[in-house]
């Protein structure tokens, strides 16, 4: 079954060739693969370690956005030219670890949608606190009962990307809208692993006006998109 990991990246000039050589390992994975690389208009050398990263491996396809234009539409795009029978999502920064990969695809099948779940955070208490407070707040709003939103670590069917919609923020809630369109969902814990090179790209309080609007975006996608169900109905 073929797989296709889609990584938005932006300003990550130092972590593409490391995580491209750990991408390298999927080689021994059960079935063929490919990595897209999806430069978000990064203002560094991060699209010319791309290019390299290609030209070393050739699972590796590098698709570069012309302006920055934020993690949902980067990943949006890769998603729209991913091959693959399953998708993988997963962040550049090199804290989700390209081994799990293997495990979330092989549960595919089974399930709709395999999201990954940090069991052993290695950020600060502070982003640990704020990721627990932001996690009760969305789930009382979403009711999708994911615990832990944002690993970005995900794998779905194919068909399950029609499910997105073109929102800005859509990568914050991905299983919130599948759950809307009736798909089946596990969790697995994965690894979870400090930053070792590059900026972190928020913090809590930049990042809290911007989830409070695409979670406002969710509820109004909610009911234009199923105006005739209940949220009891929806999430049964």
């Amino acid at each position: 079954m073929r797989f296709s990991v889609v990584i938005p990246v932006f300003n990550e000039e130092d972590n593409i060739l490391p995580l491209a050589d750990e991408c390298a390992a999927l080689t021994a994975a059960p079935g063929p693969f490919e990595v897209l690389l999806v430069d978000d208009g990064s203002r560094d050398r991060t699209w010319g370690r791309i290019c390299e990263a290609a030209a070393k491996y050739p699972f590796i396809r590098g698709i570069r956005s012309a302006r920055n234009r934020g993690q949902s539409a980067a990943m949006l795009m890769g998603l729209a030219e991913a091959s693959g029978e399953v998708l993988v999502t997963m962040d550049g920064d090199r804290q989700n670890n390209p081994a799990d990969i293997p495990r979330l695809v092989e549960r595919i099948g089974p399930v709709d949608v395999v999201c990954g779940y940090r069991a052993r955070r290695r950020d600060s208490w502070s982003r640990r606190i704020g990721s627990r407070i932001g996690n009760a707040i969305r789930n009382r709003v979403t009711r999708d009962g994911l615990r832990d939103t944002g690993c970005s670590l995900k794998a779905f069917k194919r068909d399950c990307r029609e499910d997105l919609p073109p929102l800005n923020g859509v990568h914050r809630f991905m299983a919130a809208y599948f759950k809307l369109h009736g798909r089946t969902i596990e969790e697995i814990p994965v690894d979870h692993r400090p930053r070792s090179a590059g900026a972190s790209k928020y913090t809590n309080l930049s990042r809290l006006p911007r989830t409070t609007f695409d979670l406002i975006g969710f509820v109004w996608y909610r009911k234009r998109r199923l105006p005739s169900l209940t949220v009891d109905d929806r999430t049964a």
